[in-house]
């Protein structure tokens, strides 16, 4: 097989992943911003509204790795077309629902097309790009995850600013046909394995991951600490299950194969640490600036921008990097220097200036754009190349877990921590973020061994 693909085709067919991640991304968010109107339109109570945003993630964490399993045996672009194709026809069903249920379940299908573009997006992108330059593919998808992440709340407010709610989930429509139409001419077709599909690892796959997920949520919940902790100890015992049936298996649907190579793992155990990093900050400093610094929502919103901007910006630049360098080295620098900015915080005065917030949330986003790229795209290839699907599904995984995990850490310091709540998350979060540095200095160590 070709090396990458030739110009044009490569533009058009990154095009086309472009977009599809950019929609499913920016529903993962934009929705939040629209809670309170969707939950007065259909009579719910803001309790009942918030399974508009579970029912999505849910549906997206139970399919990964399945959908990733799924491309190994069908290839790819079948995968992330017909994922697609599913997003693009369930957000017009949810521009249409009429009652919580239906627009639940509509967002649920919306979930498994979201899953089957992100489990084969890094995937496809190994075969776009050639091998030379794929640390510059990775990190144009990482520039579309982290500007399509920053952009998700102004878009949201610009749409609800002249238009109904429906309307965040109908602009998906045209703009689903013309990555499909993109698609169908321009994406690479991949070797496809024609392995029979494992249903018992998937069902498995789904207890396992649902009820962790589910039981990660529900601890984060007011009075929801014991029963989430039984769903969590359900999830490990399914998950002990899913493990040992894996074991038997040559192309295992949870890759365990992949996770027993030490690069691979200190891969992922270092992009956990840092989402969770990532998370506890974005979910603990929008509190401390309306709540303790008086800031509006407006001026939180801007606040918070210099970490996906500089992200963004510094991304594609990182992967280029991890073209010419260690990408193990690039992760342990910028990871350092995204501890060093969280760090920071904890200097801050008691009235701090914009300026004060803003140049250490960019210091923090410089490290992280340095950290996403080369992260990637050590996971991606260190990766035999018929198992693209499997490291794309579990390095999204990976990063669905330290969100969770970091949402957990936030909701437990609210609950326990009286004062200096802020203080004790951003500590938590730079110590993670010097952890996650360790690991990949560890990792590239490792490598040389």
């Amino acid at each position: 097989m070709t090396d990458g693909l030739p110009q044009p085709q490569r533009l058009f067919a990154f095009i086309a992943l472009a977009i599809a991640i950019t929609m499913a991304v920016l529903d993962s968010a934009i929705v939040n911003v629209a809670l309170p109107v969707i939950g007065h339109d259909l009579a719910v109570t803001p309790a009942q509204a918030i399974w508009v945003v579970n029912a999505y993630q849910l549906a997206v964490t139970v399919a990964l790795l399945p959908l990733a399993s799924l491309g190994d045996i069908l290839g790819y672009k079948r995968v992330y077309w017909w994922g697609l194709a599913i997003f693009t026809v369930a957000s017009f069903a949810c521009a249409n629902a009429h009652s919580l249920a239906f627009l639940a379940c509509a967002r649920v299908v919306q979930g498994l097309g979201a899953a089957g573009i992100m489990s084969v997006n890094i995937a496809l992108v190994r075969f776009i790009y050639p091998r030379a330059q794929l640390g510059v593919g990775v990190g144009y998808a990482s520039l579309v995850v982290a500007a399509s992440s920053a952009a998700g709340p102004t878009v949201a407010s610009v749409i609800l600013a002249v238009a109904h709610w429906q309307w965040l989930f109908l602009v998906n429509v045209p703009l689903g046909v013309l990555a499909l139409v993109i698609a169908a001419r321009a994406l690479p077709v991949t070797p496809a394995s024609g392995k029979r599909f494992d249903t018992g690892s998937a069902v498995l796959n789904v207890v396992t991951f649902g009820l962790l997920i589910s039981g990660l949520t529900t601890i984060s919940q007011p009075g929801g600490t014991q029963r989430g902790l039984l769903m969590v100890a359900a999830s490990v015992v399914a998950g002990v299950l899913y493990v040992r049936r894996e074991r038997g298996i040559a192309v295992p649907m949870l890759p365990i194969d992949l996770l027993r190579m030490p690069v691979f793992a200190l891969s992922m155990l270092t992009s956990v640490s840092a989402f969770a990093a990532q998370s506890i900050t974005f979910i603990a400093l929008p509190f401390y600036f309306q709540q303790t610094l008086g800031r509006s929502e407006a001026q939180t919103g801007l606040l918070m921008t210099p970490w996906p901007l500089v992200t963004a910006l510094i991304a594609p630049l990182a992967g280029r990097l991890s073209d010419r360098f260690a990408s193990e080295k690039l992760c342990s620098i910028g990871l350092a220097v995204m501890g060093c900015g969280l760090g920071s915080m904890a200097l801050l005065s008691a009235d701090p200036s914009s300026f004060d917030l803003g140049w250490r949330l960019g210091l923090c986003g410089l490290g992280f754009g340095l950290f996403q790229s080369p992260n990637n795209r050590v996971i991606i290839g260190s990766a035999p190349k018929e198992r693209s699907g499997g490291a794309s599904g579990l390095q999204s995984i990976g990063r669905l877990l330290g969100q969770s995990a970091g949402a957990v850490i936030v909701a437990l310091v609210f609950a326990l921590a009286k004062v200096h709540q802020t203080l004790i998350l951003t500590s938590i979060a730079a110590a993670l973020g010097f952890i996650a540095a360790g690991v990949s200095g560890f990792r590239r160590a490792n490598a040389q061994h």
